[in-house]
């Protein structure tokens, strides 16, 4: 019955427009499955984040579920002993006590155990699943690219919840469409795997079989379409062209969106201020990209009705929002700051900074300005160095050829004694942890301390106070989406 049920949903979302509106994939679960589902249910598409999912689950059960939400979820995995073996390993009945930590799960590796696959499978499943529940629109799920690791087993759960778009960005995932072909058909994907210090010639992939995972389970999928989140037509024609399947579109981005910006082209220059400077260069060539012949969405302050009117002229099919939906009444971030970040805009102190060195990507990364949060250099110097999250960690070639992990924000003499360079670890941020105690899991460290959170947004973070209703302190999903379309009542 489920995979009939996702056929008819396939065939459904193929003769279905594609949206004006696509709502960015931000943080992790600040896109979550409530804030993609109110999207979605005003016609538009809703992402959910797929960064960190399988810490987001586990961090949710142990707070208590207090809405059931994640056994409701887990109660429909197609293979129930998984979900199982997930609610009596992590369930903590009324919630963990306060000022105790989470139980962490294993890290990211390159061969990893079975539960950590089940754990990143069900994980995917349930923020899809739920984003999807009770309406027919369309849900998308966005991967960084540089979190290579669990690309595979993350797909594979998504379309397991029937995904509809597949959204990927912050590198080249030119292997993705295939991979999305393989697992839809019920055949082994396999990812190649960046590894510094690799030899000439050596590869390294992750690989995934959905029959050896499911067994007898096996659904019939549909595959969901495709698009890249690209910053230039060099790439959009690179992924256009020599992808190993089908590009669906693009997401155009500029580097005054919010998270993770592509670096500017040529050597990096700063700015007086510290920040990545942006020339010419670096502008979309976006007559180029429409010349591809696919559809395409512009992003990066978008966030207004004279925006949605400029894009479509251009020749794309709508915009993607990120910073205005971040903000919103359904995301994940936890309402004090949600609520202090609204104040900041509203009284026109809303400052990002766009920064070249904070995320262990090497990728630049907007901070939005906050006492108390990452941003202030107190903060960060006072955080001891702890990486036991390890989502952006780097993959490296040992000296006997096996693979070693290691983050520049870690432990400087870890790092150091893992082959990297003093150097790399200057300025460097836990983006992981920072992003999920921005979300209320944070964890817990020694004397009853709590992880600060690291709130990113995109330039656009200065006009929020455009979204609130007269006398009114907060704004939806809903508003959002019906103030873009020029059918808001604000």
């Amino acid at each position: 019955m489920r995979s009939a049920q996702l056929f008819f949903r396939g065939v459904c979302n193929s003769i279905m427009p594609q949206p004006k509106i696509i709502q960015g994939g931000m943080g992790a679960a600040v896109s979550n499955w409530r804030l993609a589902r109110a999207v979605s249910k005003t016609g538009q598409l809703g992402v959910v984040s797929g960064t960190a999912l399988s810490t987001v689950l586990v961090r949710r059960l142990q707070l208590g579920d207090a809405d059931g939400a994640m056994r409701r979820a887990l109660a429909h995995f197609p293979i129930p002993e998984i979900a199982g073996r997930i609610v009596t390993e992590y369930l903590i009945e009324g919630g963990k006590p306060p000022g105790t930590p989470f139980k962490t799960t294993p890290m990211l590796a390159l061969h990893p155990g079975a539960a950590l696959v089940e754990l990143t499978v069900a994980a995917n499943f349930v923020e899809v699943f739920l984003a999807k529940e009770g309406h027919e629109g369309l849900v998308g799920i966005n991967l960084l690219e540089k979190i290579q690791l669990p690309t595979l087993p993350s797909l594979f759960g998504a379309m397991l919840a029937g995904v509809d778009y597949v959204l990927m960005g912050a590198g080249i995932p030119r292997t993705i469409p295939g991979a999305l072909d393989h697992l839809a058909d019920g055949r082994s994907a396999e990812l190649k795997i960046d590894v510094e210090g690799a030899l000439p010639g050596e590869e390294f992939f992750s690989t995934f079989d959905p029959r050896a995972f499911c067994g007898a389970h096996f659904p019939g999928l549909k595959r969901p379409q495709f698009l890249a989140i690209v910053a230039s037509s060099t790439l959009a024609a690179t992924l256009a062209k020599k992808s190993n399947g089908r590009v669906d579109g693009f997401v155009i981005e500029s580097q005054t969106a919010g998270g993770h910006n592509a670096p500017p082209r040529g050597p990096m220059q700063l700015s007086g201020g510290g920040e990545p400077v942006y020339g010419p260069r670096d502008l979309p060539e976006i007559q180029k990209i429409g010349n591809l012949g696919l559809p395409f969405w512009l992003a990066g302050s978008y966030g207004h009705p004279d925006k949605l009117a400029t894009a479509i002229s251009l020749g794309a099919t709508g915009i993607q929002v990120g910073t205005a939906f971040a903000f919103c009444e359904e995301s994940g971030i936890d309402p004090e700051l949600k609520h202090r970040v609204i104040e900041l805009s509203r009284s026109g102190k809303a400052r990002v900074f766009t920064d070249p060195v904070a995320s262990p990507t090497g990728f630049p990364f907007k901070v939005l300005q906050m006492d108390g949060t990452l941003s202030d250099l107190a903060r960060v110097e006072a955080r001891p160095r702890i990486c036991d999250l390890g989502y952006l960690r780097q993959n490296y070639r040992k000296a006997d050829g096996t693979i070693g992990y290691r983050c520049p924000a870690e432990p400087v003499d870890d790092f150091i004694r893992k082959g990297g360079t003093l150097e790399q670890t200057v300025g460097r941020i836990c983006v992981c942890n920072g992003l999920t105690a921005t979300v209320g899991l944070a964890q817990i460290r020694g004397g009853n301390e709590a992880e600060p959170a690291l709130l990113t947004a995109g330039n656009d973070v200065a006009n929020l106070s455009r979204f609130l209703r007269s006398g009114e302190d907060s704004y939806s999903a809903t508003d959002v989406v019906n103030y873009l379309l020029g059918e808001s009542n604000v």
